[in-house]
């Protein structure tokens, strides 16, 4: 069965940049296609980035020019360096491989506020 770890979340202020970190238990990540998604408070969970096998990245508007996707794969982890948060991104952020046929893990709660 695989299992995705997300951690790196809290309270964080406005303007900060935490790292969040996903393990991937159960299988190997070298060839899939990993992402980022969060969902807010009353709101669908929505995609926040994407990263193929061979490095290529895209990202959702709010991400664009302030979320990095990167991974290691020896470490099978995929991380999201996040910079200069905005109470609006406060979510639960997931990570998982994209297919179906994976369960979601617990997140890490993120919560920018002053």
């Amino acid at each position: 069965q695989v299992q995705f770890v997300e951690s790196g979340g809290g309270l964080v202020q406005p303007g900060d940049s935490p790292r969040l970190s996903c393990i991937v238990r159960g299988t190997d990540i070298s060839m899939a296609v990993m992402g980022w998604y969060r969902q807010a408070p009353g709101k669908q969970r929505e995609l926040v980035a994407v990263m193929t096998n061979d490095g290529s990245t895209s990202y959702a508007e709010v991400a664009k020019g302030r979320f990095s996707i990167s991974r290691d794969n020896a470490k099978n982890t995929v991380y999201l360096q996040m910079n200069n948060l905005k109470p609006e991104d406060t979510a639960v952020y997931y990570c998982k491989l994209s297919g179906p046929g994976y369960s979601w893990g617990r997140g890490t709660q993120v919560t920018v506020s002053s």
